[in-house]
């Protein structure tokens, strides 16, 4: 077996000198009465149904459940390439197919209880018995059973190199099952402790929930009991449902905020000496596609008009429309993942010409669908369709935008009905096995109407990548799919776009990872 040891990271403990005003939830900035001298407040637009890890699948749960509940897996600052031990470490069989976790000696959950393998037990099949809640699919084809007090073995059907990476999810955060089950707690899928998980945590993380308004705003406090690596600086936390990125800008620049999650790279731009930007590309990726089957785009149908667009497109004067932060997408498989490719395509309009004709194109004009609702990253998709539109027309490829609300748009998406569409993909969880359903055959490839018959060869390279035992061998065939998408596929990758963490001056540590937003225990105040 190969083995992975725990690496440490550094606790502390400084209480912030900070006074801040305004706790109030909402879009306003005052009127909550005052924080405490060692509060930290954030702003940030609410996408969160339950505080209950079990049942959370949204940005800002996903931030929530980092802060309340411990995972057997996690990541450091913002690198999600290489999962490091969490409440455990692990060894895992050549085959990739069992994984065997020894739990951390000492830790406890916030009532001093300690933390052992019947709460990893019960947690994690408290979620696969909840076929409705939204984490359940992550554990899909996994076998969790209790060795000793200390011990729990994985194991799964198939080849999972990528189980640890799923295993950092917040989602997947650890609870405490005495606790739970006295409240409703169950596996077997009757289930019923969502309520309780709303009023109160029951877990290992730094902090525990005081108060939960999903309107308005929720409550933190620091755990007395916390005994591990991420001891928060401050002993009250604020995260307040602020919509407008406008008003957190206005809230931050005032002092009344101390981080804003949701500024766009024009915002980020009037930033001044009080105020900091943490700005990288997110896991997100924006791209077109073109639909194979010929029921839906008629003659077009065929990967040569991909290329013809793929290579007609100006990609710099897209990445002007996304702001700070963003990167040309190279692939499928946006640059911070295994297998991602180093440069993407550039313009090439003698190539375009050769593909235009050999794809048949004959002035035919497409009709370009978009939600027009729907920002991804601060990219507002009408202004980029048009500007797609404009170089199309350059390279002699007529466009026609069709934008629709995003609620419409989505169907025609997911139904295949969409015959030149530009959307967005963003994983699951930190791992390239999230973008192999680009493959034919599979989820996204079939909204495209791109068929495992269409070529085999592909879906042949997807196989081997999902299979592979091997991290090297992984890595070079996550690099043969990305390639081989990029030549043959019916996708045109465009953008990743930024993320932007702003926060006041003398606050550190803010950074952006794309599996919970931000580790608000790694916040401090700076010096």
């Amino acid at each position: 077996m190969s083995s992975m040891s725990r690496k440490s990271l550094v606790a502390f403990g400084a209480v912030a000198l900070l006074a801040v005003t305004g706790c109030s939830g909402g879009n306003s900035a005052n009127g909550g009465g005052n924080s405490s001298a060692s509060s930290l407040v954030i702003d940030t637009a609410f996408s969160i149904e339950t505080a209950d890890p079990g049942h959370s699948y949204d940005p800002t749960g996903n931030m929530l459940a980092k802060a309340l509940y411990e995972t057997l897996v996690d990541f450091e600052g913002s690198d999600v390439s290489t999962p490091i031990p969490g409440l455990a470490t692990w060894e895992q069989n050549d085959e990739a197919t069992e994984f065997v976790f020894t739990l951390e000696d000492g830790r406890v959950f916030s009532d001093g209880s300690p933390v052992e393998a019947k709460d990893v037990v019960f947690s994690l099949q408290r979620i696969q018995g909840m076929a409705e809640a939204k984490p359940n699919f992550l554990l899909t084809g996994v076998t969790i059973e209790e060795v000793d007090d200390k011990t729990i073995r994985f194991t799964t059907e198939a080849p999972m190199l990528q189980l640890p990476a799923i295993l950092a999810n917040a989602a997947l955060g650890i609870l405490n099952s005495d606790v739970v089950i006295e409240n409703g707690g169950t596996i077997d899928g009757t289930d019923t402790a969502q309520a309780f998980l709303d009023g109160t945590s029951a877990g290992s993380g730094p902090f525990v929930l005081d108060t939960l308004d999903l309107s308005s705003q929720i409550v933190l406090s620091q755990n007395e009991e916390y005994n591990g690596d991420e001891a928060s600086a401050y002993d009250r936390v604020v995260i307040r449902n602020v919509t407008e990125s406008a008003t957190q800008l206005a809230n931050l620049k005032g002092g009344d905020t101390m981080v804003a999650l949701d500024l766009n790279g024009d915002q980020v731009a009037t930033l001044g000496d009080d105020q900091n930007v943490d700005s990288v590309a997110s896991a997100q990726t924006i791209f077109l596609l073109l639909n194979q089957n010929p029921d839906v785009v008629g003659e077009l149908a065929n990967v040569e008009m991909a290329e013809a667009i793929r290579y007609a497109l100006d990609y710099d004067g897209l990445l002007e429309l996304a702001g700070a932060g963003s990167v040309q997408a190279t692939g499928v498989i946006p640059p911070a993942f295994e297998g991602a490719l180093d440069a993407g395509v550039e313009q090439d309009l003698d190539r375009v010409e050769a593909a235009l004709a050999a794809a048949g194109y004959d002035g035919q004009t497409l009709k370009l669908q978009f939600p027009n609702d729907y920002p991804v990253g601060g990219v507002e998709f009408t202004p980029l369709a048009e500007r797609i539109q404009a170089q199309l027309g350059d390279a002699g490829i007529e466009v026609e935008l069709a934008p629709a609300p995003f609620a419409s748009e989505l169907d025609a998406y997911v139904n295949g009905t969409e015959g030149f569409g530009l959307w967005f993909w963003g994983p699951d969880y930190a791992d390239s096995a999230n973008f192999l359903p680009f493959a034919p055959g599979l989820k996204v490839g079939l909204r495209s109407g791109w068929t495992a018959e269409a070529n085999p060869e592909i879906g042949a390279l997807a196989a081997a990548a999902a299979g592979a035992t091997d991290v090297d061998e992984r890595t070079a065939a996550f690099t043969a799919f990305a390639e081989a998408m990029q030549t043959d596929g019916p996708f045109v990758p465009l953008i990743v776009p930024g993320r932007n963490i702003a926060t006041a001056a003398d606050v550190t540590g803010a950074v952006y990872n794309s599996v919970w937003e931000i580790d608000i225990a790694e916040i401090k105040p700076a010096g």
